[in-house]
């Protein structure tokens, strides 16, 4: 979501010995400060110097300064010695001992002399005291100048106050004028200063004191490399003073999702009627490709924005309107209420034509809008945004700030929504609901990215994290809050097993040497793109539940209105909301703030080791590391939790009672009252670790899940499953026993153990059939069909069910039809043909639609027939439906055609391009296909959904998480190297290279044992 301006070459720099100086200094002047041989990138005087003095080394990797081999002049030199006949070398002249010694003496009187001078600067007239320093090296401008600031982070002497943004964009030429005036406020003298802007063509800058009538031209110098320009001031700035900065400038529309994009649609689905919006996406460094700012979290600011358009058109922003006037030309003015206090990436614009409906809540006017021919659409999205609006202001005890909530459907978005305050943007798929066609579970992802947008109202808009380290602050407690608002304010829709697979997932992820801690150190626009991932978001609310369950739900609620109440409208470090918390606890014996940051300043999670002995249970921790014997571990072993463990027993006083032990160190003992039969830690997989039990304890809880399942919850179950074979993997516990304990799978009826088995053998079954051994996968199927056979049967092809039930029937006619079992493709494709000839009247139902598709499109007319009616229908969810079973044929060239149009954009949206390459690297035809898509179209798709961002991310992942041989490993790793060195080291490439590596050491250790065991 980020668009950069980068040189692939290093930036230049200037001696300032040999170039003129800038401001304030005259021409003729250059001031020298002797620093021990440190070169550092600095600012024009003291005032602007970084307290801790950035590291010189960094600054000067980042200025690309190399120092001239000083035995350059030495080579090749052999005067000064003599080499004997027998090759050996006697000692030196005198005459040359002499002249060395001599040149000694002069090199280290002058280097003394330098530096016991004062800091002076050398003029024609001599040497001038200075009471502020330069230093000699700088990065260059566009315009040859030096510019006075490299570091990636904006200084802190200047602070914006208030934006007035013009905007006009051209949905003909698509280009866009704009102007911004902006009102800072001095912290530090300066004379200048430096703000972002990103690919804006600058035509006018002009400086004026606040109040005052004569704007003064500016000197205007850019520094793309960090997007970055500097206004320098006819005379100097005075701390305290306010200063309007104006500016003009011109730009295109991006053709990228980020900035201040363009978005083509169809008018009407059923002809070729194309329609242009344009929309703006800004998080997280993207705000400044659409008017100059100071485009960082915590520098908040007030925004007014007015947007001039064409009168056919319609303009949103984050405010109500205020008032439009007519303008030449045809042409008129949208003039939007001034905002309340805020981050630039939070400022939304929307120019086009939507049509909307609307409801009010206790003052607050909701609206939905979409493209007109989608709008009866809309009205599921506005009942549940009313709903959660009026539950969170309730929950937070804090009122919804402004005075109205848009939600707005685009038809081509890369995320799948963004919380621009009062202005949030959607992908259609993610915010309209069609009763016809959207299944259950369409309408609980519906509910469930509403919740999430609307939780950022308040955690990341009114209290936003100061710098994108503690994104986790707004990711991780949007996630969580999106669960908690599901299951309190719409419980038919909430299901207690969706949160822990994700949690599974993102822990698998999270043992790799790849992972990253959730508060991490960024300083690159790449850097920042990859905060934008699981562990960011759901490690992060899982985190925030494990801590909930440990202080009770009165307390963490109490701590949450307090940690918003005293920092809204401002910005914040995770130790703010440990502060928060423990001023609310007021227990000197609880400190969450230390228990915390081993969770959040620690990459990976805790193996908690049990042991049951009598009346005692043994507890030893250490870090859970997947890749135990692959080089450059570093997850160090030292790693302590403190872990806020809850366990149950076979003596709980009543179902499913639990108990709760914070474990500090690295081994300690539980006593209980009695000896038991069995312990189950993590209860309900609360907490974000994983456990081994000993020999006996796993015998007993197998033998549990055998005789009496029901006894642990379906959540504890499905955490079994989840620790044993993840413990398999590691050699911690051997394939036979994770084997043995999912026999019991034919006595259970729950969803959540039964998808998270069918998850686990289905990884198993990935990679010995993309390995090419049929017989083995063979082998895995019938292990798998003797398991889940008589649930597979009592399927029935209809809607009914709790939702519970419904994704049950999903999961399992998704794996009998994928692998041919029982009758479910001949099923499938019966009713597939039935609709077909009815012209797509027929009603399927709704839950298994896409099984349906998908058995279809096995067929050459049925497939072709499936991609007619993706052009023509207007309901999202059956299009998406529709499309990812055309990316499930069998067909080379069909998915070859699928994914290049989607890269294309035109016939299919670019921003289903992931979906397609997903879908289709999942099966064998398409697997190494989908890889070397992704290895041709490089550039292009990296150009348009960006390097670092989550779409590339997840492209990457899905197209070699599948591969197991040295082979691939080699590919993989040479591609990117190919690439750039940047590119081999980005997060995600490391990952998708551990995850092969884990994949051959899976096979190398696991292959003979499951051959013998099936």
């Amino acid at each position: 979501m980020i668009e950069n301006s980068m040189f692939e070459e290093e930036p230049d720099v200037v001696d300032l010995a040999k170039e003129p100086t800038l401001h304030p200094l005259e021409p003729d002047e250059v001031e020298y400060e002797p620093r021990s041989s440190r070169l550092l990138v600095r600012g024009l005087g003291d005032h602007e110097m970084d307290e801790d003095e950035e590291d010189y080394e960094s600054s000067a990797k980042l200025l690309g300064m190399s120092f001239m081999n000083r035995s350059t002049g030495l080579r090749g030199n052999t005067v000064g010695y003599r080499q004997s006949s027998d090759g050996s070398c006697s000692a030196p002249s005198v005459r040359t001992t002499v002249i060395c010694a001599v040149v000694l003496v002069i090199a280290v009187s002058v280097i003394m002399a330098i530096y016991l001078l004062p800091k002076c600067t050398f003029t024609k007239e001599g040497c001038h005291k200075q009471n502020h320093t330069i230093d000699n090296i700088y990065p260059l401008a566009t315009n040859g100048k030096p510019f006075p600031w490299a570091n990636f982070r904006l200084p802190s002497a200047v602070v914006p106050v208030h934006y007035d943004i013009v905007l006009q964009p051209n949905l003909t030429t698509m280009k866009f004028w704009g102007s911004v005036q902006i009102t800072v406020k001095v912290l530090q003298a300066t004379w200048h200063i430096i703000l972002h802007s990103s690919k804006l063509n600058i035509t006018k800058v002009t400086l004026s004191s606040s109040g005052s009538s004569q704007p003064k031209q500016a000197e205007l110098r850019e520094y793309p490399l960090n997007d970055q320009i500097a206004i320098f001031a006819p005379e100097a700035l005075h701390v305290g003073q306010q200063y309007n900065i104006n500016m003009e400038y011109f730009s295109n529309l991006s053709e990228s999702y980020s900035g201040f994009y363009r978005i083509a649609y169809n008018n009407d689905n059923r002809n070729s009627t194309k329609r242009w919006l344009a929309a703006t996406q800004f998080e997280p460094l993207s705000a400044r490709s659409a008017f100059p700012c100071f485009d960082e979290p915590a520098f908040k600011a007030t925004f007014q924005v007015s947007v001039k358009r064409d009168s056919q058109h319609s303009a949103l922003s984050n405010m109500p309107k205020k008032a439009t006037k007519s303008l030449a030309d045809g042409l008129v003015q949208d003039e939007f209420y001034p905002s309340v206090k805020m981050s630039t990436y939070l400022v939304a614009i929307i120019v086009g034509n939507l049509a909307n409906c609307t409801k009010e809540t206790k003052g607050i006017q909701v609206s939905v809008y979409s493209v007109p021919q989608k709008l009866n659409h809309t009205e599921y999205a506005l009942d549940t945004a009313v709903k959660l609006l009026e539950f969170y202001q309730k929950y937070f005890n804090i009122t919804y700030p402004l005075q109205k909530l848009d939600l707005v459907a685009l038809p081509d978005f890369e995320a799948g929504a963004m919380e621009n305050w009062g202005l949030i943007t959607f992908r259609e798929t993610t915010l309209l609901h069609d009763d016809t066609t959207s299944s259950a579970m369409d309408k609980k992802r519906v509910t469930r990215v509403i919740a999430h947008e609307l939780a950022h109202q308040w955690f990341g808009n009114l209290v936003t994290m100061e710098w994108w380290n503690d994104l986790w602050l707004n990711e991780g407690f949007a996630t969580f809050m999106e669960n908690f608002a599901l299951k309190k304010a719409f419980p038919e829709l909430y299901t207690d097993y969706s949160f822990p697979n994700l949690q599974f997932k993102t822990m698998e992820k999270d043992s790799m040497n790849s992972s990253h801690p959730i508060s991490l150190a960024v300083q690159s626009s790449e850097e920042i793109e990859q905060m934008f991932d699981a562990v960011s978001y759901i490690k992060g609310a899982s985190l925030l539940s494990m801590l909930k369950n440990y202080l009770h739900s009165d307390v963490f609620q109490a701590s949450i209105q307090l940690y918003l109440h005293d920092h809204s409208y401002g910005s914040t470090q995770s130790d703010d909301l440990w502060d928060s918390m423990n001023q609310v606890i007021n227990d000197t014996r609880v400190d969450i703030k230390k228990i915390m940051k081993t969770w959040t300043l620690q990459k990976g999670f805790p193996l908690v080791t049990v042991k049951r002995e009598g009346k005692q249970i043994h507890l030893q921790q250490e870090p859970f590391v997947h890749n135990v014997e692959l080089e450059n571990q570093t997850i160090p072993a030292s790693y302590l939790w403190s872990i806020p463990l809850s366990y149950t027993t076979s003596n709980g006083t009543l179902p499913f009672s639990s108990y709760n032990y914070l474990l500090q160190q690295k081994s300690d003992t539980i006593d209980l009252p009695g000896e038991t039969q069995w312990v189950k830690f993590n209860v309900d997989s609360n907490g974000y670790y994983i456990v081994q039990y000993a020999e006996n304890d796993w015998a007993a809880l197998i033998d549990l899940l055998k005789t009496e399942p029901t006894a642990l919850s379906s959540r504890d179950r499905a955490n079994l499953i989840h620790n044993i074979f993840n413990l398999a993997g590691l050699g911690k516990v051997s394939l036979a026993k994770a084997f043995d304990l999912i026999d019991y799978l034919v006595k259970e009826n729950s969803t959540s153990p039964i998808t998270q088995a069918l998850d686990q053998m289905n990884r198993i079954f990935n990679l010995v059939e993309k390995r090419g051994m049929q017989t083995l996968s063979a082998r895995i199927l019938h292990k798998m069909l003797q398991l889940f056979k008589d649930k597979i049967n009592q399927q029935k092809w209809t809607s009914d069910g709790t939702l519970s039930e419904q994704e049950l029937k999903s999961s399992l006619l998704t794996f009998a039809c994928t692998h041919n079992l029982e009758n479910c493709s001949t099923d499938a494709t019966k009713l597939f043909n039935e609709w077909k000839d009815s012209s797509g009247t027929k009603s399927l139902p709704t839950d298994v639609m896409k099984i349906i598709f998908t058995a279809g499109a096995k067929t050459e007319s049925g497939w072709n027939y499936l991609l007619s009616m993706y052009a023509y229908l207007v309901s999202e969810p059956e299009k998406l439906k529709i499309l990812e079973a055309l990316a499930s044929a069998d067909d080379v060239k069909k998915l070859i055609w699928l994914m290049q149009t989607s890269l294309e954009g035109n016939t299919i949206r670019s921003q289903d391009l992931p979906t397609v390459i997903t879908t289709a690297s999942q099966n064998l035809p398409g697997h190494l296909l989908a890889w070397d898509f992704v290895k041709e179209n490089w550039d292009r798709l990296i150009r348009k959904f960006h390097r670092g961002s989550y779409t590339i991310q997840s492209i990457v992942i899905a197209t070699t998480c599948q591969f197991s041989t040295q082979e691939h490993l080699l590919e993989v790793k040479t591609f990117f190297e190919s690439k750039s060195e940047e590119t081999a080291q980005l997060r995600f490439v490391r990952e998708a290279i551990e995850r092969i590596q884990l994949n051959i050491q899976w096979m190398e250790k696991n292959l003979e044992t499951l051959e013998k065991l099936l």
